[in-house]
């Protein structure tokens, strides 16, 4: 990536997880009915063929990771897990009343927050019930996070008897300053100490999120990192580009831009982790991922079958995907749901008998279009638009903003085909971007998004 380059594309923008993006959804209170009509009809449409997801948000932490975006609730009080996990079954029990036979589960994830702030005997309690519930599918992917300090084994075991074969473990950094400074202190021994204990019950599959761009991190930090991670020989790895949103996040505001490592300097970063990871023989597959080449995420992808949604990259290709607890998002397909990011509205709604949304989008037929490409070029680096049923005029005004990149050999177009080059890769959300019609029609008038590189 050369300098110019990153100097021209790093802008702000989306990541792309959903097209329309969160903040171009209809904003008009959630319509509760319409929402229900649309997750029965989906149901119908795809429980047998390829079977439902599901995402349970638990937001408990016990402290403030200050680089953290996620929706959390900070507490050292665990009296709190019980009444979460009864909302959470009151939430589940409203979607399961509009099911006409049994769920078949296609992917289950626990994410955060901290899953394994939650006691074992709790998760049994919420995933048992849920489980019983549903048909687990051979094919079942499921997975949670969980941070290395306090991850036991027996949160490990009772996961792993209830199915769960993956667990994602938040390295970000091993750096002692970078870690002192974002409020994030694992040592290394802990990480060993629980991937081992993973690995001797069975899992079969280990993730670790890392992450560039945190304050005081270095070169030699990434690199210390990354060959520490590689040790621990994970099947996974996620590189995230740290998001820099103190306008949101009020505790990144504990260090300064100062601190960060922006421009040039971040760069490097970037292209310091991509070669150590292909030296020690990961394969980037889609946007800010890598895996090992028997990896069920590179199979998918070397298949045409990878799959992107609010979870990030999975090989499940569900398109009805239920999300549970405060903040999470559940699509239909076609339409997206958001509940609301406050726990004591949460409970209040759902103990109503109402879905706990706070906003909601219906797709047009023009969105369901762009998704359709935006998807493709997340999963596949390539789209095409030979199929006039695919064809709308928002599409062929995304044409010309692409030029310029096709001009810079970030990109390749013949034959109504576009394709993703290698230098494109670190640019992949810029040209997201090109597509995204509704950003184009609204360009926002205050930053909504972080940096793309």
């Amino acid at each position: 990536m050369s300098l110019q380059l990153l100097q021209k594309y790093n802008v702000a923008g989306p990541r792309y997880t959903s097209y329309p993006t969160v903040p171009y959804w209809d904003t008009e209170a959630p319509n509760q009915t319409q929402w229900a009509n649309h997750v029965k009809q989906q149901f119908v449409a795809s429980n047998k063929k390829e079977g439902i997801s599901l995402y349970i948000h638990l937001p408990f932490c016990e402290s403030l990771c200050t680089y953290c975006g996620c929706n959390t609730r900070i507490t050292v009080n665990h009296a709190v897990e019980k009444p979460y996990i009864d909302a959470l079954l009151k939430e589940w029990k409203m979607y399961f009343s509009l099911f006409n036979e049994k769920p078949n589960i296609a992917e289950i994830h626990l994410g955060g927050g901290t899953p394994t702030f939650f006691q074992p005997e709790n998760l049994q309690l919420l995933l048992s019930q849920i489980i019983n519930d549903c048909t687990i599918l051979p094919t079942a992917e499921l997975s949670f996070e969980g941070h290395p300090n306090n991850t036991t084994a027996e949160h490990l075991q009772v996961l792993y008897n209830l199915g769960f074969r993956r667990v994602s473990f938040g390295i970000q950094d091993f750096d002692d300053k970078v870690q002192q400074i974002i409020n994030r202190v694992q040592p290394y021994k802990n990480v060993k100490h629980v991937v081992e204990k993973a690995r001797e019950i069975g899992y079969t599959s280990i993730n670790f999120d890392l992450v560039y761009g945190l304050p005081l991190q270095t070169q030699q930090s990434i690199q210390q990192t990354v060959e520490m991670v590689c040790e621990l020989n994970p099947d996974r790895i996620a590189f995230y580009s740290y998001a820099h949103v103190p306008w949101i996040k009020p505790g990144q505001r504990k260090y300064t831009e100062k601190d960060l490592p922006v421009g040039e300097e971040k760069r490097k970063l970037y292209e310091l982790g991509l070669s150590l990871f292909e030296k020690n023989n990961f394969v980037e597959v889609g946007m800010d991922h890598f895996a090992k080449t028997d990896d069920a995420l590179y199979v998918a992808m070397q298949n045409k079958k990878l799959h992107r949604n609010f979870m990030g990259y999975t090989t499940a290709t569900s398109k009805l995907m239920i999300g549970l607890g405060v903040s999470s998002i559940s699509d239909s397909w076609t339409a997206f749901a958001q509940n609301t990011k406050v726990v004591e509205e949460y409970y209040k709604m759902v103990d109503e008998g109402n879905f706990p949304l706070i906003k909601n989008h219906f797709l047009t037929k023009e969105d369901e279009v762009i998704r359709k490409h935006i998807l493709k070029i997340m999963c596949n680096y390539s789209t095409s638009w030979n199929c006039l049923c695919e064809q709308t005029p928002a599409l062929f005004d995304a044409l010309p903003r692409l030029n310029e990149m096709e001009n810079d050999g970030l990109i390749t177009i013949s034959n109504n085909t576009l394709n993703v080059t290698e230098a494109g890769k670190p640019f992949i959300r810029n040209v997201c971007m090109a597509f995204d019609a509704r950003l184009w029609r609204n360009v926002p008038k205050t930053q909504l998004f972080s940096s793309v590189v």
